[in-house]
Order: C-alpha cells, then sequence, then structure tokens
C-alpha cells in the first residue's frame, strides 16, 4: 500500500494549488479519496475521530446491493433460457445475463459520473459520492432490454433535476434512482411496463410471455408461481429487484453496519401487512384477494423498503418519523398497486410521495417533542413555585 501511496502523491502533484491541472483537483480527488481515507483530521475540540466517511457508506450499500445484483445477473439468463425452451447451464445464464447488465451498469456510471466530475469541477468542490449508489442502482430497477440511450437520458435526468438542482448529495429531496426510473416510466410507457419487457429479448419472439405477478393480478388473470418462487425471486421483473432472499442478506448488512434504519424497513412491511390484511377480507379483485404476504414478496417492494425507502437524505431523520415515514410507504404501496390499474407494482410512487412528506413528518414529530418539553417545564415551575 505504501508504494501505492507514494505513486498517488507524485500524481497529484500537477492538480495541487498552483499546478497545471489545478481545476482538476476535484475530479481527482475523487480518486485519490476511493482509494484512501483522506488524511486531513480535526487536530481539536470535540470531534469523533473516525476513518468511516461518506465514501466508505456508500461502498457498504454497494456490497448490500451485490447479492441481488448477482442474482439478478443468473435470473436474467434464466428467464431467457427457460422462456426460450434452449437446453442451458448455470454458467450460460450467468454469461447471457452479465451481457445484458453489464452494459447497463457501465453507461449508469458513465453518464452520471461524467455530470458529477462537472459539476464539482464548475464549483470547485469534491465530487459527491452519493452517485457511488445511485449508478448501481438505476439499473438494478430498470427492465432487462432497455435501451441504453433510454437508460442515459433517465441517468441525466436524475442527476440534474433530481440532485444538481437542489445542491447535490445531501440537499435531494426525492431518492434519484426512482426518479430516474419514474422519468423512463412517464417519458417511455411501452419499454416500461406490459408482458415484454422483463425476459431478456422477449420482444424478438412472438411465443415468450414474461408478464409478472403483478401485471397478470391488475389483468384479473391467474398466479401460476409458489411463495417459494417469489421469495427466491425465480420470476419475470426488473433486473435485481425479484429475489426477496437475496435482498435480505442486503438487509442484514445494512442493519448490521447501522448504514440502514431498521425501523424504516420494519414499519414498511408492517403498513403493507396490514393493508394487505384488510383488502384480504374485502377480496373485490385479483389484487385484493392476492394473500397479504405474497405482496410482500413480489414485484419491488422488499428492494424499495430495504434501499429506496432507508435513504438517509430523503428519508424522515427524527426516530418516530422513521416509524411513520416507513409505515406510510408500506400503506401506499399496496393501495397504489389495488387502486391503479395502470401501474400495479405501487412501491415507487408509494417511496417519492413519502419523500416529499417527509420533512413534513420531522417537523411535526420535533414540534410535538418540543410542546411537550414545554409542558412539563411549565409543570415543573408549578410545582416549585
Amino acid at each position: 500500500m505504501n508504494f501505492i501511496r507514494k505513486q498517488v502523491d507524485v500524481l497529484k502533484k500537477p492538480f495541487l494549488k498552483g499546478g497545471k491541472l489545478e481545476m482538476l483537483y476535484p475530479a481527482f480527488n475523487a480518486f485519490e479519496t476511493m482509494l484512501f481515507v483522506p488524511d486531513h483530521t480535526t487536530s481539536k475540540g470535540s470531534h469523533i475521530r473516525d476513518g468511516v466517511d461518506l465514501k466508505r457508506t456508500m461502498i457498504t450499500v454497494i456490497i448490500a446491493l451485490l447479492p441481488a445484483l448477482f442474482y439478478g445477473i443468473y435470473n436474467t439468463g434464466y428467464q431467457y433460457f427457460i422462456q426460450t425452451g434452449l437446453d442451458f447451464t448455470f454458467l450460460d445464464a450467468v454469461l447471457h445475463g452479465a451481457y445484458k447488465i453489464f452494459p447497463m451498469i457501465a453507461v449508469s456510471y458513465a453518464v452520471g459520473l461524467a455530470i458529477e466530475f462537472a459539476f464539482a469541477v464548475y464549483r470547485n468542490h469534491p465530487v459527491n459520492e452519493g452517485y457511488l449508489v445511485t449508478g448501481l442502482l438505476i439499473p438494478m430497477i430498470m427492465p432487462i432490454d432497455m435501451p441504453l440511450w433510454m437508460l442515459a437520458i433517465s441517468v441525466v435526468f436524475a442527476v440534474l433535476i433530481a440532485k444538481e438542482a437542489f445542491g447535490g448529495t445531501g440537499m435531494n429531496i426525492l431518492n434519484p434512482a426512482l426518479t430516474a426510473r419514474a422519468f423512463a416510466f412517464f417519458a417511455y410507457p411501452t419499454f416500461m411496463s406490459g408482458d415484454k419487457v422483463w425476459v431478456s429479448e422477449a420482444s424478438n419472439v412472438d411465443a415468450i410471455s414474461g408478464e409478472t405477478i403483478l401485471g397478470a393480478l391488475a389483468a384479473n388473470g391467474d398466479v401460476t408461481y409458489s411463495s417459494l418462487n417469489m421469495f427466491m425471486g425465480a420470476i419475470p421483473g426488473s433486473v435485481a429487484e425479484t429475489s426477496v432472499f437475496f435482498v435480505l442478506i442486503g438487509a442484514l448488512i445494512l442493519i448490521s453496519t447501522g448504514v440502514g434504519s431498521w425501523r424504516i424497513i420494519i414499519s414498511g412491511i408492517l403498513g403493507a401487512s396490514l393493508v394487505g390484511v384488510l383488502f384480504n377480507f374485502w377480496g373485490a379483485n385479483s389484487l385484493m384477494s392476492f394473500d397479504w404476504y405474497n405482496h410482500l414478496l413480489v414485484g419491488g417492494f422488499a428492494f424499495g423498503i430495504v434501499f429506496m425507502a432507508t435513504d438517509p437524505v430523503s428519508a424522515a431523520q427524527t426516530t418516530k418519523g422513521k416509524w411513520i415515514y416507513g409505515f406510510l410507504v408500506g400503506v401506499f404501496c399496496i393501495l397504489i398497486r389495488v387502486f391503479n390499474p395502470a401501474y400495479p407494482e405501487g412501491v415507487m410512487l408509494a417511496i417519492l410521495l413519502m419523500n416529499v412528506f417527509a420533512p413534513l413528518i420531522d417537523h411535526y414529530v420535533i414540534e410535538a417533542n418540543v410542546s411537550k418539553r414545554r409542558k412539563r417545564w411549565a409543570s415543573i415551575k408549578l410545582k416549585t413555585s
């Protein structure tokens, strides 16, 4: 590591103040701090001295995403081969999935980081680390055959409108990855819905139907998958959202490291479960009659509640607010699924809606605490007077 450190220091000189490439220092700093923890520390005052910074936190989230990503790579190939009826091995499925997904990831990072670097150089500040996660999340929640140029435009919209317009990482009120998906859904609806977009190359083969479970239920169709299939994720869907099992592995990583909020995850599950149970009693259509616990296993609910709803920037910040925020995400997810046949998924719109109301939730939680303390103080003064 000392050798690498010395080489980086040599490369760093032209980017320092007075050097020929001084203007590009923010871009170089992004790569340097990716390799090494920043070497500047506090020397006095009451500060927490720790090697953890935002990049390390973002990398923890990426590690938590990898199980779902790796399974998504396999499932992409599996769905293609099982639908076409071709003989295949595990390696065939993985290679086909990698062939389809890696270009999406490359485009997402190339376009997004180019914009981040440009803004960092223009504003003369360090590159925002938040896109390390966003750049991976965006392709993971898209249909597998989405044209790369559409993905690139969605990334541009998300970075410019959902992040940089508000000041960059830490200032955005909407989750950037979900903003990218929302833009793609409303701008290119034929590429984001239907029974042909969820299975690789399905549009080229008439016999393939990659309809999702929620899509079938919205059309009052039958579900042919078991709860175990839904839990493990061997079903059509977005690139890496289908497997609850591998999402739970990521959830354990986030919770054990303190990066993700278990309160939002648990309350989101409780909210969705409650509404699902109530609709099971009503049972007016297929989505209402769908077992409440299966609602937790299909679509992007598990992935969204673990990796999107817990976004520390766009979610509620107070302890009580997190319980309320997560609960309402779960409630609105099922409500949107049941009452909006044009978009039976639900979790994307539910999280974006609650992103907008998260500051309001925190405001009233804080005001309630202030009011309670005022009453307590008034009571103490009355007793001592």
